[in-house]
């Protein structure tokens, strides 16, 4: 007998009444027992948002299940999706030479604290090949300057393609994107910002906040926009500080903090917990079994 257990129903289209009831009758009519539900319909933006975890004994598949509820879809101009909570979304790391987000990436992904398939890493460096060699993800140098923005940026989507990856991930990837990569990868680039936007933009903002002597730091991961560090906000977070402290210590917390950040935002995403809507997001809270591990650990 097919089983589906901890699948997921993700939903976003106008707000009008009536939606929500259609979305659960479905799913009972369908044999589906639902285990989670999180919904937000925002009146500045007349959106609705919906988030389903479910369960079924009754012998239906994903497709099944996604190809009947189309006259839902149609009648409601929505957006949704079917999937298992837990299967792994291909990513594309790319990186420069600050390598602490990628470390805790990797751990991650060797744990299964993340299921996601690192299907390469992209650097314009050379400094971690070793590292993730030994991972046994391949590594593509490409090397990136002015004059060879556009042949390098092809080199970088032709191994996106040719990996099948459904995101990448700038892991402190210190090169600006173009529009036209923005724009073909809209919604599938998460960045990790060191610092919490917008203050203390441009380069060395941990020195910036020393100077300032600002009393917290912190770190913002977004998706990635034409508008430089402008995307939708995903996930933020801060750590205290105090005047003993030095500019170095500022900047050994401030890797930490990126770090979770940006794993936090990937969790989110490739558990189908954030939306986006116009220049912000709607994140939706982990589920209860979002955070088990894929391998057994």
């Amino acid at each position: 007998m097919n089983e589906i257990k901890n699948a997921v129903l993700s939903v976003s289209c106008p707000s009008i009444r009536g939606v929500t009831a259609d979305i659960v009758g479905y799913l009972a009519a369908n044999g589906c027992n639902i285990r989670d539900s999180a919904q937000f319909d925002d009146e500045s933006t007349n959106r609705y948002f919906m988030r389903i975890t479910f369960r079924s004994d009754e012998g239906r598949t994903l497709e099944d299940l996604q190809q009947g509820f189309q006259p839902i879809v149609k009648k409601y101009q929505m957006e949704s999706r079917f999937f298992q909570e837990q299967s792994k979304l291909k990513v594309v790391l790319m990186v420069s030479r600050f390598g602490h987000c990628l470390n805790d990436l990797l751990f991650r992904r060797r744990i299964g604290a993340l299921p996601i398939d690192i299907v390469a890493v992209i650097s314009n460096h050379t400094d971690f090949r070793t590292l993730v060699e030994g991972h046994g993800i391949p590594y593509h140098h490409i090397p990136v300057n002015g004059e060879n923005k556009p042949e390098a940026e092809a080199a970088q989507m032709r191994v996106v393609r040719e990996s099948q990856a459904e995101l990448i991930v700038l892991a402190r990837y210190m090169q600006i994107l173009s529009d036209e990569m923005c724009r073909k990868m809209s919604g599938r680039i998460i960045n990790i910002h060191h610092s919490f936007l917008p203050s203390f933009k441009g380069g060395n903002p941990y020195h910036q906040a020393f100077r300032r002597g600002v009393k917290l730091i912190g770190a913002t991961s977004h998706y990635v926009t034409a508008d430089l560090d402008e995307g939708p906000i995903i996930e933020q977070d801060i750590v205290r500080i105090t005047h003993a402290q030095s500019a170095a210590d500022y900047i050994s917390l401030g890797r930490d903090v990126e770090s979770v950040v940006l794993a936090r935002a990937i969790h989110a995403h490739v558990h189908g917990r954030v939306f986006i809507n116009g220049d912000k997001t709607i994140v939706f809270p982990p589920s209860p079994d979002s955070y088990k591990t894929t391998n057994g650990g």
